[in-house]
């Protein structure tokens, strides 16, 4: 012990002397680099302790000075904002030493560095995907834990990143209308598909708006023996959407649209 903090001390001292890293680099006291690699990452100095903590996590493999190397060589890539090597290193201590004394903090950080990691929704969101696997596998593991709120969170935000690429998907759908077939169907099957698959997201109004449209579209410009039915089920779409969302922002151009369908069918007492 006595002897540890020896070498701590002398690293310290001698680490704040200029030139001493190419040194560093070069030594074969694999003590007294480990003891600078800490002390590099406690100054914020995450590059050169990145650079010692990868030759000690070889040299040191079956002892616990590797297993804190690995988890002190992921928080290093994360401070350095390189989130997919950094999510790797995490993901590598957990399932080296799956009760060690950082795994469960190193799982969580496994999913946050995915997290960070992940796309703006217009782009191919693969890396959401798996960010979302490993948030739910470290909620699983440790259904108790003091960070299941921040979890929970991010797992909620990458859901919702993943709603808005659909909801980009179908809104390009309804944009192309019937340019080479009829998208305003896709757009109704993409829209009702993510509301089945997140009911509980924040851009359902968004979303079910958009089914509106696309279906009054369809029966605008349907063949004249398929416009009844196509208008009835405009209809029931714009009913289902004024109850559910009975203050939208949107109640205007729904009301318009039940309106305007309203004229093309013969309910009886509908108008009323």
């Amino acid at each position: 012990m006595k002897k540890n903090i020896i070498i701590t001390l002398l690293a310290a001292i001698v680490l704040s002397s200029c030139g001493q890293y190419s040194k560093l680099l070069k030594s074969k006291d694999y003590e007294y680099k480990y003891e600078a690699a800490k002390t590099y990452y406690a100054k914020g100095q995450y590059n050169k302790a990145s650079t010692l903590l990868n030759e000690l996590t070889m040299i040191f493999k079956g002892t616990d000075k590797a297993e804190e190397s690995v988890y002190l060589l992921g928080m290093c890539y994360m401070n350095q904002k390189d989130y997919t090597t950094a999510a790797t290193t995490f993901i590598t201590y957990y399932t080296s030493y799956p009760s060690g004394r950082y795994a469960e903090i190193a799982r969580y950080q496994a999913g946050k560095s995915l997290y960070l990691d992940t796309p703006e929704p217009r782009l191919d969101q693969t890396s959401t995907y798996k960010a979302i696997q490993e948030l739910h596998l470290y909620l699983e593991e440790y259904p108790n834990s003091a960070r299941k709120t921040e979890a929970e969170d991010m797992m909620f935000e990458l859901q919702e990143k993943l709603v808005k690429k659909e909801y980009l998907a179908s809104k390009l759908y309804y944009d192309l209308g019937l340019y080479m077939g009829n998208n305003y169907q896709s757009c109704i099957i993409t829209a009702q598909n993510t509301l089945n698959d997140y009911p509980y997201t924040k851009q359902r109004e968004e979303l079910s708006v958009l089914i509106l449209r696309a279906k009054y579209a369809i029966a605008e410009n349907s063949v004249e023996e398929k416009k009844d039915e196509r208008y009835r089920d405009a209809i029931d779409e714009y009913y289902a959407f004024k109850n559910e969302f009975p203050e939208s922002k949107y109640v205007k151009e729904a009301e318009k649209i039940f309106k305007n369908s309203v004229k093309e069918v013969d309910i009886d007492g509908i108008k009323d």
